[in-house]
């Protein structure tokens, strides 16, 4: 039996690959710090990543099989600059925004949203 599959080593696109499409090492640390405390406290039980050319966003799940309970999301492009990170809801309706990361994580009740 021919085994198909084979390891492709430095293939980049001929598109632009200097544009960071994704959370740098210190915003994710600070969401997975905040993930750690909330699935401690059982408040939360699963997490997913939703990643496109505008924005990055971290999806956190009450129970593994429903939809996400909030959103935490970087845009890359924000027409405004305290709408680089935002915090959503299930219908991506923005509950709280902030230009800092760190500000807008720690400044936000997540028992009261």
């Amino acid at each position: 039996m021919k085994n198909n599959l084979r390891l492709v080593v430095n293939n980049l696109d001929k598109k632009k690959f200097n544009e960071n499409h994704f959370f740098e090492k210190n915003e994710l640390k600070i969401i997975l710090d905040l993930y750690a405390k909330m699935v401690s406290e059982g408040s939360w039980k699963d997490y997913g990543l939703n990643i496109s050319s505008k924005q990055v966003g971290f999806s956190v799940f009450k129970n593994a099989a429903e939809n996400a309970i909030y959103k935490i999301c970087k845009n890359f492009k924000p027409k405004n600059k305290n709408l680089k990170y935002l915090i959503t809801d299930t219908n991506g309706k923005i509950l709280r925004n902030s230009s800092d990361l760190n500000l807008l994580l720690k400044n936000t009740n997540w028992k009261k949203l």
